[in-house]
């Protein structure tokens, strides 16, 4: 069988190349022209379109996705290229016994060739990738002005993480913390100033939610414990507000406080401290991670890592039902504002409705839609029911229909104990990564809350809670950082840029 020449097969190899380039040539030029018509096409389909995007948003949009698909496609070619060259190097190597231009090229040099070519193939396509995906997400982040949402106060002085906050319904209106370092706190919203300090539990307090009409409070603990406990405090004079919109950032005082910053003392172990129950809920087998008070408050409910939820009798202490059902530990539970109805959510993925309207029927309607840990599902106002996952998603459910959810939120990290406004009914998200979001009911983003090395959370953002009735104080958070902000959120403003 004849053998090809070296210099007859390195001609063929030329003339191949300068074929494969010509005709790479003429599928460019036809692709241009026909994503130029393709394109046109689009445009003129953009008017009969029922979309709410503008029309120079959606032609922006357009032009990207444009730009996209012709970078892979000239890739693609390229890529066909490469193959037809490692074709024609196998097909010289069998034809030549392994000798190309007057050296040797074993397979191993030939696969280090291709994967050379495809690792600069890859780069090629990561480049293209991250820079059109770029123009698009920068094309859709939403910029909150400081005049919307803005850091008013600061609540230090806890030892530990805070894991949960309230504000009290009643006169004087003040803000309670729950604390890992086995503590709550009563706090002056207005000054910032610590008020009173709880320490009668023995472990982490997990929650704290106050009472509807009276001076007392319900704090849930790792002692396997409730408690209710009475408080009094006196608030302190109001100092004059400063305009804190009309400040820089270099006029606040939000200096970083890491976690070993400090001797274990602060403004909390200075004040007035209660360190006994007035009625103590003991009948869980273990941690109680939350707890909340009934409508009209003669009832209270407690939610346990031992799988249960607990209706105590407040003025006996009596327990009155043992809600079982759920698979795994408890993570919160919360009560309706107006009806007797409980909430519970848990590791098992479901959160279950508990109705106690009839007292002599007691129905349990099982929510699933989750992929992982329920943290948190809260009422509405209305009929609804909003709960959020470690699963990175917030789900919003008719009370009437628990077969889907009317809305899903989709995030990049997981959620922790949620909060929606009464009024507005403005949904907040505080995260793991130590964002907090805010979104209203039918799914769609309002706002970012700020935050920089300077100011915000610095560690996960355990809670957060409206407080509607302060219209410059009216949203506070709570984290592992040891501290709890509160926030000033221009509503009309936010659902203007809405």
């Amino acid at each position: 069988m004849p053998v090809e020449s070296g210099s007859s097969a390195a001609a063929r190899h030329t003339k191949q190349k300068r074929k494969s380039h010509s005709l790479s040539i003429r599928r460019s030029n036809s692709t241009d022209q026909e994503q130029r018509t393709v394109t046109g096409m689009q445009r003129d389909m953009l008017d009969g379109q029922d979309s709410k995007l503008p029309l120079s948003l959606r032609s922006n949009l357009l032009d990207l996705f444009g730009q996209i698909e012709r970078e892979f496609e000239n890739l693609y070619i390229e890529n066909l290229e490469l193959r037809r060259e490692i074709d024609t190097l196998n097909e010289r190597l069998v034809s030549e016994g392994q000798t190309i231009d007057g050296g040797e090229l074993s397979k191993g040099a030939l696969k280090a060739k291709a994967s050379h070519s495809t690792s600069q193939l890859s780069q090629k396509l990561m480049t293209t990738y991250k820079a059109s995906t770029s123009k698009i997400v920068s094309s859709f982040k939403a910029t909150t002005s400081r005049a919307v949402c803005q850091i008013l106060r600061e609540y230090v002085g806890h030892r530990d993480g805070i894991w949960d906050l309230a504000v009290t319904r009643n006169s004087p209106v003040v803000l309670g913390t729950a604390s890992a370092d086995h503590s709550a706190a009563l706090w002056s919203i207005e000054t910032g100033k610590c008020l009173l300090r709880y320490a009668g539990h023995a472990g982490s307090v997990n929650s704290i939610k106050f009472h509807p009409t009276e001076q007392m409070a319900l704090t849930a603990s790792g002692d396997q414990t409730a408690h209710i406990w009475r408080y009094m405090v006196q608030l302190p004079v109001i100092p004059p507000l400063a305009d804190i919109s009309a400040l820089c950032d270099d006029e606040l005082d939000f200096s970083d406080r890491e976690d070993g910053d400090g001797d274990g003392e602060g403004p909390c172990s200075e004040v007035p401290t209660i360190r006994v129950a007035t009625t103590t809920l003991k009948s869980h087998q273990g941690v109680v991670i939350a707890a909340d008070w009934l409508v009209g408050g003669k009832q209270v409910v407690t939610a346990s890592w031992d799988r249960a939820a607990n209706l105590y009798e407040v003025e006996t202490s009596e327990l009155v039902h043992t809600l079982t059902g759920h698979d795994q530990e408890l993570t919160h539970c919360c009560t309706h504002p107006s009806q007797r109805l409980v909430v519970t959510s848990s590791r098992d993925t479901t959160f279950r409705l508990w109705d106690f309207r009839d007292p002599s029927i007691h129905s349990v309607n099982v929510f699933q839609g989750h992929t992982d840990t329920v943290t948190s599902a809260v009422f509405t106002v209305g009929d609804n029911v909003v709960s959020g996952s470690d699963d990175r998603t917030v789900k919003v459910w008719d009370l009437k229909n628990m077969r889907s959810p009317i809305a899903t939120i989709r995030t990049d990290s997981a959620v922790n104990r949620i909060s929606v406004s009464a009024n507005q009914r403005i949904i907040a998200l505080p995260h793991d990564n130590r964002q907090v979001r805010l979104f209203d009911m039918t799914g769609v983003r309002l706002a970012r809350l700020p935050r920089s090395n300077r100011q915000g959370h610095r560690r996960m953002v355990c809670c957060s809670v409206w407080n509607e009735e302060n219209a410059t104080c009216n949203l506070f958070t709570c984290g592992f950082d040891r501290q709890a902000i509160g926030w000033n959120i221009n509503i009309p403003a936010l659902l203007q840029e809405k």
